[in-house]
């Protein structure tokens, strides 16, 4: 249990957040809010709402040109699977399988993992394809990731081309060709796949996707909640690291820095689907997140930490490639920027995962020694490293140091 933050832990969570946990100007911008004014909703609008929607409006393609404002990543998704059914007039939602979308009713079911199903009915007209994973998947090579560390299959593909990519995309033809009707609601995919196992997809697969969706009359949502606000160093969000424009975005967490705050943004034609019935949020876009939210896109500008995200991502990323040419148990690298996955398993050919009481024995010496790492997967052995944005090299050598000393122990001992 945490009760509060001190000391020298290096946290390198899950929470995606692009800020340190306590930054001084944050905690001024709350401060002065709550001296103004506590709480409105949407019926009535205030200048700290409008400030902050022009600001993060700003930070997309001229066509995403509304930002609606709701209180969690699961609230967002489950709001853009309602207007892209509204929207096309369909009603099947389409998502990759090893996705997260949230725990929602509706999201429930677009999320396509087992381990996050619960024993009851959840959302239908939800239909999954098999995800394009070039390590775990039966397609991969030693080109395919957008990432500074690649798997160690071998690749036999010819120059500018993919055959993994291209046997994923045959896959999602399939799913198109007997799973849906002729005309579907969406497509969900985050850049980056965060609950799985920080999971990249093969370079342009993205792309073909959206492409085949839209062909289909769907729109292609892009699930940013973990990906955005500079985390993946190259862009601020994870969709244009694909080279794609999404008809929705979604995001939360890194939006207010861990404020419950969370957002869609899409064209004023889908948005104004919301307007067929009464639509109402008491709690998103108050005041005091908004707040929040502004002064943290103030500070990811003023600190450079897109900049920083890029330049330390990929430092810390070819010094966890090292320990995975060094260890037998480390089975792949993978991310982009500071979104990293490292994959620990019992056989490096085989890639068997290893076995959750090994994974959790080095988790917990890593804790012991001051490093809090996220872990998950479907198999739960990914060690999923998402620190703030704000981490020095200093920060990272001493978490590869303790990293090291956690696996070479339990290597030793098995």
């Amino acid at each position: 249990m945490i009760r509060k933050g001190n000391g020298t832990w290096i946290c390198c969570l899950q929470w995606c957040l692009p800020v340190a946990v306590i930054v001084m100007k944050l905690n001024a911008a709350l401060e002065s809010q709550l001296k103004k004014l506590w709480h409105t909703t949407f019926i009535y609008m205030n200048d700290t709402q409008q400030e902050y929607g022009t600001k993060l409006l700003a930070k997309f393609p001229d066509s995403l040109d509304v930002a609606i404002l709701v209180n969690s990543g699961a609230e967002a998704n489950e709001l853009a699977i309602a207007m892209s059914r509204m929207y096309t007039g369909a009603w099947d939602i389409l998502s990759l399988r090893n996705s997260f979308h949230g725990v929602g009713v509706q999201t429930s079911g677009m999320t396509q993992m087992g381990t996050w199903k619960l024993q009851m009915p959840l959302g239908f007209g939800h239909v999954s394809s098999m995800n394009a994973d070039p390590y775990r998947g039966p397609w991969g090579g030693s080109n395919c990731r957008d990432s500074p560390s690649q798997t160690t299959r071998l690749c036999d593909c010819k120059e500018g081309s993919c055959f993994a990519k291209e046997m994923y995309v045959d896959q999602y033809k399939d799913t198109l060709r007997y799973s849906v009707p002729k005309k579907v609601a969406a497509f969900f995919a985050e850049p980056i796949q965060g609950a799985g196992g920080t999971v990249q997809y093969p370079r342009g697969f993205l792309k073909e996707i959206y492409q085949l969706t839209r062909e289909r009359g769907g729109l292609c949502v892009s699930d940013e909640v973990q990906t955005g606000f500079g985390r993946l160093g190259s862009h601020f969000w994870g969709f244009e690291s694909h080279g794609v424009v999404p008809d929705i975005v979604t995001m939360a967490k890194g939006i207010g820095n861990g404020f419950p705050m969370a957002a869609v943004v899409t064209r004023k034609e889908i948005a104004q689907t919301l307007s067929n019935s009464l639509w109402f949020n008491t709690f998103g876009g108050n005041p005091l997140a908004c707040s929040v939210g502004s002064a943290t896109l103030d500070v990811i500008a003023e600190e450079k930490l897109q900049d920083n995200s890029d330049v330390v991502g990929t430092y810390f990323i070819n010094r966890l490639a090292h320990l995975r040419d060094k260890y037998p148990i480390i089975g792949d690298v993978r991310g982009k920027g500071l979104m990293i996955g490292l994959e620990l398993v019992e056989d490096k050919e085989t890639r068997t995962p290893l076995a959750a009481e090994k994974f959790a024995n080095i988790w917990e010496e890593t804790r012991e020694m001051g490093v809090l790492f996220g872990r998950g997967g479907i198999y739960g052995n990914v060690f999923r490293i998402k620190p703030p944005l704000c981490v020095t090299n200093d920060d990272i050598d001493f978490t590869v140091n303790v990293l090291e000393r956690a696996i070479s122990k339990a290597v030793n001992k098995h």
